[in-house]
């Protein structure tokens, strides 16, 4: 396939979509999701051979339990969209109005970013989530999975994408690579492609950063703390660390590093459950298995310093009854993320409120933490006038007299 006519296609198709009504994206939302459940036999038939070809070349498990694509995941993709439906429309929102001078008045508004291009893992579920964020949004989608999701992949772009066009969106509105020599041709298409949100390793988002002209978004590892200070709740404490680390091990949010003040250290790892295998030393870890390192720090100014040095800049928590403490801990604590007596788990567009998520932005630019319709949007300028010319202006004939309208 020629991706880079592919690219351009969707450049096109963009505009079109981005100007389509909130009505007319909603409706086409209802029907992809009423399309992924009534093909939902066909979807696991797929995702069954994917898993059977994942187990005989022994793919790791963290993996495989990212692949599998079952009732509940469907559900919760599903339920997903129809959470986004009922959101509200990110695009043409006024920002700013201004007038500048009279009969002169500058309006900023929402607008779609256009055409984006999401590299991601294992994980079918991601590709609707993907996908219907981007309707919502008004952004054209170029997908490239992983080749262990391939059938559930095909599957699933081909129901939504016969769904979107039946309920009329234009034809370039999704895209799907299937093939790793596609990345290097779309990491070219800098005139077509407005974003990339690359998720996979810390080596492979270095990769994609250094080979494209292309704005990247996203993140690499996760490598999530849990500081445990020394008035913390103990019980509390254990609950949150292990639903951080064991409801679900391969999560880019799971805990990996465990901190513990000197003064309750020995208590509270004597107590973790021994479903978790304790390590020693090893800061920069993305085990995404029930596997955590931990340490024993002397104080709070410790656990800040070595989360701001080894810590992936994604999700952070201190466990602790001390409000003051919290409070220092949440303000030096430089990540995505930063939260008190809860688990990491909760890091996730669709715990936030924003129907789901493209990814989790670790940067501090456009947008931070899980990425849902306001990272999407971009904004505008419009300004209208009746003749006005900046030679007036500069000559002096006539004075702006800017006044914010409301």
């Amino acid at each position: 396939m020629d991706y880079v006519k592919q690219a351009q296609l969707a450049k096109k198709d963009s505009a079109w979509l981005s100007a389509l009504d909130t009505k007319a994206r909603n409706s086409a939302l209802m029907k992809i999701a009423e399309a992924l459940e009534s093909s939902k036999d066909v979807i696991f038939k797929a995702n069954k051979e994917d898993l059977d070809n994942a187990v005989k070349a022994k793919i790791p498990a963290p993996i495989l339990a990212r692949l599998k694509f079952d009732e509940s995941k469907l559900s919760s993709c599903v339920q997903g969209i129809r959470d986004l439906i009922g959101l509200e429309d990110p695009l043409n929102k006024i920002l700013l109005k201004r007038q500048l001078d009279e009969g002169l008045v500058l309006t900023k508004i929402t607008c779609a970013i256009g055409v984006i291009g999401v590299i991601f893992e294992s994980r079918p579920d991601a590709l609707v989530q993907i996908s219907s964020l981007c309707v919502k949004s008004g952004n054209c989608a170029i997908l490239k999975g992983g080749s262990e999701a391939a059938h559930t992949n095909r599957i699933l772009f081909d129901t939504i994408h016969h769904a979107g066009v039946e309920a009329g969106l234009p034809e370039h509105f999704l895209t799907l690579v299937e093939d790793r020599a596609g990345i290097a041709e779309l990491l070219g298409c800098h005139d077509y492609i407005d974003l990339i949100i690359p998720r996979g390793s810390n080596e492979f988002v270095q990769y994609i950063m250094a080979n494209s002209k292309i704005p990247v978004m996203g993140h690499a590892d996760g490598i999530c703390h849990i500081y445990v200070a020394e008035d913390a709740d103990i019980d509390m404490a254990l609950k949150i660390i292990e639903d951080s680390k064991t409801q679900y091990a391969a999560a880019c949010n799971a805990v990996e590093t465990l901190l513990v003040n000197e003064q309750i250290y020995d208590n509270l790892v004597s107590r973790i459950t021994d479903k978790i295998e304790l390590r020693e030393g090893d800061f920069n870890k993305e085990y995404l298995d029930w596997i955590m390192t931990v340490k024993k720090v002397s104080g709070l100014q410790e656990a800040i310093e070595s989360i701001n040095a080894n810590g992936s800049h994604h999700t952070d928590c201190i466990i602790t009854t001390d409000a003051a403490k919290a409070d220092e801990f949440m303000r030096y604590v430089d990540s995505a993320g930063v939260y008190w007596n809860c688990s990491t788990r909760f890091a996730d567009g669709f715990r936030y409120g924003f129907g789901a998520e493209v990814g989790i932005s670790t940067g501090k630019l456009h947008a931070r933490g899980p990425v849902g319709l306001d990272g999407l949007v971009t904004y505008k300028y419009k300004l209208a006038g009746n003749g006005q010319i900046v030679g007036d202006y500069a000559s002096g004939k006539k004075s702006f007299h800017f006044k914010d309208i409301d």
